[in-house]
């Protein structure tokens, strides 16, 4: 499909300006072709979410009513593409736990998530949170790894969280164990067991992954970082990436190395953390923030860097490079992030009057659209398919 959007304010890389943008293929192109008058509209560069779970009340509406897994990706693949999210890192754990978030599961979804790619809108990707403590599953983990192409990897330690449920809850604890298809004592012998475990066992097995992540040049980071010691250790594994630090030390650590910080929208969103801990937004002003990620929710990404302008922390440019270019850049994903000739036609179209989303492009196609934007041309006229309107 060949187009070109006219009378729109284009956020291209260098800036806003009124220059026409043109698509050919999936790629964003110096030509004239069927125009398209964008007159009131914004195009904004797609967004790139380096870290959403949103997707699992896809995959189970209720804790206790999961479906198959292969229902889910056509309904999380349109959520993304309608809150403009186009190049996304599902974030699914590689766990003790047990449940939705043991290692079988992760396989069973990288499986399934394999064969949506070949028809998705989007452009879907896999984050694997590897708990620190699962040694016994490394040979596992490695061959999923390579298996699945997976290309970004956190580390998260949350046996502390478990062990503080099990010392001040039974009722809380249960129901935990119930989620995960354990009873109660099944999962305090997990929790135990794995509390065991000694710091020299985890620390050869972060090792032994660090040594494929650096064979295979992967992107590997750490999640919930409560200190800037806890940062250090990771960083000098060479797991560069901190992932919602849990104290201004933590994230002062990581930019003190020019190490990225990632932080969730949702947190910008509510004016601070569900769970008590560092505001975002504070992270942003004081320039300690690189990226924002879609956490639990979705829509919290463009809201967020909305909220951003409005508030005058950032300009648009500003917050909405915390959303696309920047992931795009840590991700070393050269063709997306921007609008550029030659660039992947990833787009966001926005209704300046009330600065709702109207349409995506995803990989040259729209992937969504509505609203005015949908009744100003004749689609069927110009040879676009409505995959979600």
């Amino acid at each position: 499909m060949s187009l070109t959007f006219k009378n729109a304010k284009v956020l291209w890389s260098g800036g806003f300006s009124q220059e026409p943008i043109s698509m050919s293929g999936d790629r964003i192109v110096d030509g004239n072709f069927k125009p398209i008058d964008l007159s009131g509209y914004l195009i904004l560069p797609g967004i790139v979410d380096m870290h959403g779970d949103a997707f699992d009340h896809h995959i189970a509406p209720r804790p206790s009513a999961p479906l198959d897994i292969s229902l889910a990706f056509p309904r999380i693949d349109i959520e993304l593409a309608l809150n403009g999210i186009t190049t996304a890192w599902l974030a699914k754990s590689w766990s003790w736990e047990g449940g939705r978030r043991s290692p079988e599961h992760a396989k069973e979804f990288a499986e399934s998530l394999d064969k949506y790619r070949l028809k998705s809108l989007t452009d879907l990707r896999l984050q694997l949170r590897c708990e620190t403590h699962t040694v016994d599953s490394l040979r596992d983990l490695l061959h999923s790894i390579k298996k699945f192409n997976i290309d970004y990897l956190v580390f998260n330690n949350h046996l502390s969280d478990a062990m503080g449920v099990l010392s001040k809850s039974d009722d809380a604890f249960a129901a935990w164990a119930a989620q995960v298809g354990k009873s109660f004592l099944e999962q305090k012998e997990t929790v135990l067991r794995y509390n065991d475990i000694r710091n020299s066992e985890v620390h050869q097995y972060l090792l032994a992954i660090m040594e494929h992540v650096k064979k295979y040049d992967l992107v590997a980071g750490s999640h919930d970082d409560p200190d800037k010691k806890t940062r250090r250790y990771f960083s000098e594994l060479g797991a560069k990436i901190c992932e919602f630090p849990l104290s201004i030390e933590a994230a002062n650590e990581a930019k003190r190395k020019n190490e990225p910080v990632l932080m969730g929208a949702p947190n910008v969103l509510r004016g601070g953390s569900q769970s008590g801990n560092i505001a975002a937004e504070d992270l942003i002003k004081n320039g300690l923030c690189d990226v924002l990620v879609s956490d639990y929710y979705y829509p919290s990404l463009y809201l967020a860097a909305l909220k951003l302008v409005r508030e005058r922390v950032l300009t648009l440019e500003q917050s909405w490079d915390l959303i696309s270019r920047n992931p795009a850049r840590i991700m070393r994903l050269d063709d997306v992030g921007e609008l550029a000739f030659g660039k992947r036609a990833n787009m966001v179209i926005v209704d300046r009057s009330n600065m709702a989303i109207e349409a995506t492009v995803s990989k040259g196609k729209f992937a969504f659209v509505s609203g005015k934007f949908m009744d100003s041309f004749t689609f069927q006229n110009i040879g676009i398919s409505t995959v979600a309107a």
